[in-house]
């Protein structure tokens, strides 16, 4: 059971981890390189979109289930892969859904509110003051789901080493 639980941590933390990597390089500069009168309606558009069951069981999941790993390997006497798996959810909590939490979605609810103005300079400015902003707190995020994926798959390694 422990390895089980291990091991979906591992995947939860991956995923999650390649999601907030994707905004890097591929989502957030697509929109930088875009007119700001497209891009700003296209985020608001992905920001609505995110909100789903196929997004929340990664999202909300990972700690859930590194915390979880952490109390089933205990139990097994994999210490070290609890301690792993432990820091792993205490990890993510703060870095990645408290953080998103308290900056990322309150920037997200602002953009949201915000009509997209048919002039230029105008829409520069609302885009110029929400993107490198944006991006520097989900770099800092993505930093953090990289760090929870290794402690994770160092429990679970540490997890399968263990003689059942």
């Amino acid at each position: 059971m422990a390895r089980g639980t291990g091991l979906l941590a591992a995947v939860l933390a991956g995923g999650i981890f390649g999601f907030f990597y994707a905004w890097i390089c591929s989502t957030m500069w697509g929109l930088d390189a875009a007119d700001p009168r497209i891009a700003i309606p296209a985020m608001q558009a992905m920001n609505a979109s995110v909100r789903n069951v196929v997004f929340a069981p990664i999202f909300f999941g990972t700690p859930v289930v590194a915390l979880l790993a952490a109390g089933l390997c205990w139990l097994a006497g994999a210490r070290a892969a609890a301690l792993l798996f432990g820091a792993a959810g205490v990890i993510y909590l703060g870095g990645c859904l408290a953080l998103t939490a308290s900056v990322n979605v309150v920037m997200n609810n602002e953009l949201a509110a915000v009509a997209v103005p048919e002039g230029l300079e105008e829409a520069k400015a609302i885009w110029q003051a929400y993107s490198p902003r944006w991006q520097m707190f989900n770099m800092i995020r993505t930093g953090v789901a990289g760090g929870v994926l290794v402690l994770c798959v160092l429990g679970f390694a540490r997890v399968s080493a263990v003689k059942s």
